[in-house]
């Protein structure tokens, strides 16, 4: 099976992604993060610096929960950061 490329788009929610879960894991230690989710450390730095730009609910879910972020509060910000972006390049 080949994996259709991922657009432009959904590189950049990849990328805000780890951002906002990089900035709520605070003072956290990545290995710290990822032991508890149950993902390994680097699965965990990949998602951060938007290598993993799609990763799976269930990952997303277990890192929200160690990091006690609400879903829905994830993504209502990532989709205001989706339109910020939008309305910058129109």
């Amino acid at each position: 099976m080949v994996r259709t490329p991922l657009s432009d788009d959904e590189r950049a929610r990849g990328v805000a992604l780890g951002r906002v879960l990089q900035q709520a894991r605070g003072g956290r230690s990545a290995a710290e993060v990822a032991l508890r989710a149950g993902i390994s450390l680097d699965t965990l730095r990949k998602i951060e610096r938007g290598a993993i730009a799609t990763p799976a609910f269930f990952t997303v879910a277990a890192l929200a929960e160690v990091l006690d972020l609400d879903l829905n509060d994830l993504a209502d910000r990532l989709t205001a950061r989706a339109r910020a972006s939008d309305r910058m390049v129109s």
